[in-house]
C-alpha cells in the first residue's frame, strides 16, 4: 500500500475532525451536573414565568376614572367572593382627560355614563373585570387597539435579554476556560499535532452553540406550552413569531460571541487572566443587555439596537412582539448579523491560531487583531 493511500485512509477530513471536537465538547458539558441543574432551572423559570402571571390575581379592583354621573355606587359593587370591582381614582372628568389618564397608565379603564347608557373604555384590551361588574354588558371601545400592554412588553424584553445574556456569558466562559486549560497544560500542543487549529476552534464553537441553542429551544417550547394551557395576558399567537425570530437571531449571535470568547481566551495562559482577557467581549454583550431594558418603551432606540449585531438578538424579537417592526426589518437585521458573524469568525480564527502556542504573558489584544487582519 502506497504512502499516499495510507495517508488518505488515516487522515480524517476537516468535517470529521470538527465533528469529533464538537462531540467531545457536548459530551463534556452533558456530564456536568452544573449544566444539567442550570438547564432544569431555566425550564422551571420558563414555566413559572408564563404560567404564574396568568394564574395569580384576577380579583383585584379595577382602577377607573368616571365620566358623567354613575347611577350606582361604584365603591360598594362587589363580586360573589366579596371582592370590590372598582377603585375609583377620578370622578366626573371629561372624556379627553379620562382617555389621557388611560394612556398614561393611571387607570385601567374609564366608565362613560350617558343619560341611559354606559360605555367602558379600555386601552388595548377589553377591561374584562370592569365589564363583568354590570349585569347587562355595556358597549366596549378600545382607545388603542394595536400593540401590547407596556408591562407585558417589558416582561418579554426581560425574558429575551436574560436568556441571551445568560447563555452567552455562561457558555462563553466555559469555552474560554476550556481554551486556557488546554493551553496551560500544553494539551493543545498535542491536539495541534493532529487537529488543525481551525477545526479545533470550529468544533468548540459548534459544540457549545448546539447545546446553547438546544437550551433556548427547550425553554421556548416550555414557555409556549405554558401559554397554550393558561395563556390570557400573553397568547401563544402573540409570542410565536417573536420566539421564532429570537431562536434564529440567537443562533448566529451566539456563534459570533463564542468565537470571540475563544479568540480572546487564547491570548492568555493562566486561568486567573481569563476575566481580563474576555472583558471586552463581556462588555459587548452587557451594554446591549442593559440598553434593551432602557429602550423597551422607546421605539426609536429599540429600532436602532435591533440593527446592531450584538443587541439584535434581544431588541429585534422585542420589536416584532410590539408590532413596531416592518416586515423587512428582521430579514435585513439578520443579514447584517450573519455578515458580521462571518467577519468575526474569520478574524477570531486567525487570532486563535496565532496565539495558541504563544505562552508566557498576556498577548495584547490590539497586536493580536492587527496580526490577524494583516494575515500573519
Amino acid at each position: 500500500m502506497s504512502a499516499a493511500v495510507s495517508d488518505q485512509i488515516t487522515q480524517p477530513t476537516f468535517v470529521a475532525t470538527v465533528r469529533l471536537v464538537a462531540e467531545r465538547e457536548i459530551t463534556t458539558r452533558l456530564r456536568s451536573k452544573a449544566f444539567r441543574w442550570m438547564f432544569g432551572l431555566l425550564l422551571l423559570a420558563a414555566a413559572a414565568a408564563t404560567v404564574l402571571p396568568n394564574l395569580v390575581g384576577g380579583a383585584d379592583p379595577v382602577s377607573v376614572a368616571v365620566v358623567g354621573t354613575s347611577p350606582v355606587d361604584l365603591d360598594t359593587m362587589k363580586d360573589s367572593d366579596g371582592a370590590a370591582y372598582f377603585d375609583v381614582r377620578d370622578r366626573s372628568v371629561d372624556r379627553p382627560a379620562a382617555e389621557q389618564l388611560l394612556r398614561d397608565g393611571d387607570v385601567d379603564a374609564v366608565l362613560v355614563f350617558g343619560d341611559d347608557s354606559l360605555t367602558v373604555l379600555g386601552l388595548r384590551d377589553p377591561p374584562t373585570r370592569a365589564v363583568q361588574a354590570f349585569s347587562a354588558a355595556p358597549k366596549v371601545e378600545l382607545v388603542d387597539p394595536t400593540g401590547h400592554d407596556p408591562a407585558v412588553a417589558y416582561f418579554v424584553t426581560i425574558a429575551f435579554g436574560v436568556l441571551f445574556f445568560l447563555a452567552a456569558s455562561l457558555f462563553g466562559t466555559q469555552i474560554a476556560q476550556s481554551v486556557v486549560e488546554e493551553k496551560a497544560t500544553r494539551i493543545v500542543e498535542i491536539l495541534l499535532s493532529t487537529v488543525p487549529a481551525r477545526a479545533l476552534l470550529t468544533g468548540k464553537v459548534l459544540g457549545n452553540s448546539a447545546l446553547a441553542i438546544a437550551q433556548i429551544v427547550g425553554v421556548a417550547a416550555v414557555a409556549l406550552l405554558g401559554l397554550a394551557l393558561t395563556g390570557d395576558a400573553i397568547s401563544v399567537g402573540d409570542l410565536s413569531a417573536p420566539i421564532l425570530w429570537f431562536v434564529v437571531f440567537f443562533a448566529f449571535g451566539f456563534v459570533m460571541v463564542a468565537a470571540l470568547f475563544a479568540a480572546t481566551a487564547s491570548l492568555v495562559s493562566r486561568s486567573e487572566d481569563i476575566g481580563s482577557a474576555t472583558s471586552p467581549v463581556t462588555m459587548l454583550i452587557m451594554i446591549p443587555y442593559v440598553l434593551s431594558f432602557v429602550a423597551h418603551d422607546n421605539v426609536l432606540l429599540t429600532r436602532v439596537l435591533a440593527w446592531l449585531p450584538f443587541s439584535a438578538p434581544i431588541s429585534m424579537p422585542s420589536l416584532v412582539f410590539s408590532g413596531d417592526a416592518h416586515w423587512w426589518e428582521p430579514l435585513g437585521s439578520l443579514a447584517l448579523l450573519v455578515v458580521t458573524t462571518v467577519a468575526v469568525i474569520a478574524v477570531g480564527e486567525r487570532v486563535y491560531r496565532n496565539s495558541l502556542l504563544r505562552t508566557g504573558g498576556k498577548i495584547p489584544l490590539r497586536d493580536a487583531v492587527r496580526d490577524a487582519v494583516a494575515g500573519r
